[in-house]
Formats: structure tokens, sequence, C-alpha cells
């Protein structure tokens, strides 16, 4: 098993630490600025080994090159979006597999957010890295892909272990949850889930991870067939993809 670390970076930004407690080898999940990243692994004494890489945003990449400079890690990235990453010491793509020490990662394609992001997945840790991807409540913003770019992203990682845990890039929970209300007024899960994920942030901790089941029960961007959302929004005419485009639709203008 690994351990996995919660690394908060700018003003709403996380980065990930893995540690591969048997062979002692840590790979870093995103670098969205350098400074909280080498205080926390100073402060343990830490090395850095591995970065993966889950999209070109600067926001996820800013601390890559100083972080090189001092602790010489490998970096990982999407084979496809090589021409915009920082250089690249491995390539990864969808359908072939990562191993780092003990710690075999699978490769998904999660286009929508951006073009060529993807998302790694620790079977064995029941854990997922999505990026802005899939994110607690919600999904990332379409600057490059299309509403049915994201729907078949979204409807891959679906198909996980509900038991996995869902490490995404950014702490948008609160903004989500006000949001996911006004689409899925009737729904108990999700209220009883606003008042966990407010206390949470009015203590000043992480809503990140959430479980895949907690997402699929709540996240209105992986409920565009469920009837309630349906007849609220008037979608009943509408197929899977173009119900999710209203969804992010409303969402952009919320």
């Amino acid at each position: 098993m690994s351990s996995i670390e919660i690394i908060p970076c700018l003003s709403d930004n996380y980065a990930y630490i893995i540690r591969d407690e048997q062979t002692n080898k840590n790979i870093l999940v995103d670098a969205p600025e350098h400074v909280s990243i080498e205080r926390y692994l100073d402060d343990k004494d830490m090395s850095l080994d591995f970065i993966l890489i889950t999209h070109h945003h600067s926001d996820h990449i800013d601390g890559i090159n100083h972080l090189k400079l001092k602790y010489s890690p490998r970096v990982i990235g999407a084979k496809r979006d090589r021409h915009r990453l920082p250089q690249l010491d491995i390539e990864v793509e969808e359908g072939k597999q990562l191993t780092i020490g003990s710690k075999t990662f699978d490769i998904y394609d999660v286009d929508g957010h951006t073009m060529g992001h993807i998302a790694y997945s620790l079977l064995e840790d029941k854990a997922l890295f999505t990026g802005d991807s899939l994110m607690v409540m919600g999904c990332g913003r379409l600057f490059e892909g299309s509403p049915e770019d994201m729907w078949k992203s979204l409807e891959k990682l679906k198909q996980l272990p509900e038991d996995f845990m869902v490490y995404s890039g950014h702490e948008y929970t609160k903004s989500n949850l006000e949001f996911a209300v006004t689409v899925d007024p009737q729904n108990e899960k999700l209220i009883s889930r606003r008042t966990k994920e407010l206390e949470l942030l009015q203590k000043g901790l992480p809503t990140i991870p959430s479980t895949l089941r907690e997402e699929l029960d709540t996240n209105p961007f992986l409920r565009e067939s469920e009837l309630s959302i349906i007849d609220h929004l008037d979608m009943a005419n509408l197929d899977p993809i173009s119900r999710f485009a209203k969804i992010r639709a409303l969402k952009d203008n919320f």
C-alpha cells in the first residue's frame, strides 16, 4: 500500500505525494508551484523520484523545472501532449501500464478540459488522480474539448470500482455544491453531503478525496440521465450528451 499526502498549492490547487512504502520511492502528481512542495519534502527530509503530469495548464506544471533542478525526478506525461509539456523522461498512453517501484498505474485519456489530459489510477490503493477532469461534485471547464469529449471521459471513469478514492486538482467543492443543488434539488444524498463538506471547509480541511460512489450519487455531471434532473431541467427530449452539455453550460454561467 501507499501513503498519499495532499499538498495545498497556490490559492486552490492540490498536488499529491504518493510514497511507495516498499521501495521508498516518492511520486508527485502535478506541480502547480514549487514552494509548497519543496517545503513539504524538505520538512520531511524526503526525496522526489518521479512527477506525474495530468495536463499542460500552468497551474499544474509551473513547479516542475525548479523541482527537477533540485531533486532530479523523472518526469512523466502523455505522449500525445508532449509538444506542450515540460521535457518528459517517460511518455505514457492509454492502454499501457506504468510501473514505478512496486506501484502499477493505469492510464486513461480524459479529454475535455484539455485535449491530451490523462488520469492515473492505482488499483491496489484504490486511488484515482483525475486532475481537472472528474472533480469533487463537478468536472473541469471545457477549454479545448467538446461536451462529447468530456462526457465520454466521465463515462470511462464511471466504470471504475465505486470504492476508488478520487483525488482531483482543485478545491472547488463549495461552488460545485452550490450549483449541484440548483440542478438536483430533490437529491437527499446531495443535501446530506453538502452539510458534511461545508463542515470540512469551515475547519480549513480538504474535501478531497471523495469516493467514486459519492460522485455517482451526488455529482450532477455524472447524473445527466437521472429522471429527477431530466424533469427539473426539462431535458426529456435531449440525448445524454446534449443533457450533459446543458448542465455544463448552466455551470459555466452559474
